[in-house]
């Protein structure tokens, strides 16, 4: 199932924490090989976890993470207004309406319905805050995965060729695209608001107002 949590919410799920920040260090640090900072326990951390994110997290029955994305509003900081700004022409995209997506991570032998439940959680979130947008940087092995679920990216800027391109895009959830993804994923539209709402039920004062 979905799970959409705060990062000062995570201390109440450890085990799907924990499982969540080691699996970025597989798949970013051990597999990827990016440059990113791992503690001595194993686990990958930021400093953008430190700005209270949204994450929307795949949960498997056992409890453990099976996919993660992390999202910030654009009126705060995000990684690429302070990483990858040469990629909007050192443009600062900021806007209520859009969001960052950053961190997008699939566990070790995640099936395959995790990715279209991640880009269906990343649907609810856009609908519940109202937002237009969503904007993340993208490499060339995600290009295929965005044309399999119909959510291609309009693309702001790249560099870089074939395996090598890095990219900045805009992502909208398009109306064409929820019935294809809900059908990957095997649910229906009131299964997806169920998970959405049962988080919301979990929080304090029972919203998911964005605190950052």
């Amino acid at each position: 199932m979905l799970r959409y949590v705060y990062g000062t919410d995570l201390k109440y799920m450890p085990k799907l924490a924990e499982s969540m920040f080691r699996h970025r260090t597989q798949q970013f640090r051990n597999r990827l090989g990016w440059n990113v900072e791992v503690d001595t326990s194993g686990l990958e951390r930021d400093e953008y976890d430190a700005l209270n994110p949204l994450y929307v997290i795949w949960e498997r029955p056992d409890g453990i993470h099976g996919g993660s994305m992390r999202f910030l509003p654009t009126m705060g900081r995000t990684m690429i207004a302070e990483h990858f700004g040469r990629l909007t022409g050192n443009i600062r995209i900021e806007s209520p309406l859009i969001w960052e997506c950053t961190r997008f991570c699939l566990a070790p032998g995640a099936e395959g319905r995790v990715t279209a439940a991640l880009v269906l959680g990343a649907g609810e979130l856009m609908e519940q805050f109202h937002l237009s947008h969503f904007i993340g940087v993208f490499d060339y092995r995600m290009k295929r995965i965005y044309h399999r679920l119909g959510v291609q990216p309009d693309v702001i800027g790249q560099e870089g060729e074939n395996r090598e391109m890095v990219g900045v895009g805009l992502w909208e959830m398009r109306p064409e695209a929820w019935e294809p993804t809900l059908s990957r994923v095997g649910i229906d539209r009131a299964r997806s608001r169920e998970w959405l709402e049962r988080s919301i039920a979990l929080r304090p004062g029972g919203t998911l107002a964005m605190s950052a």
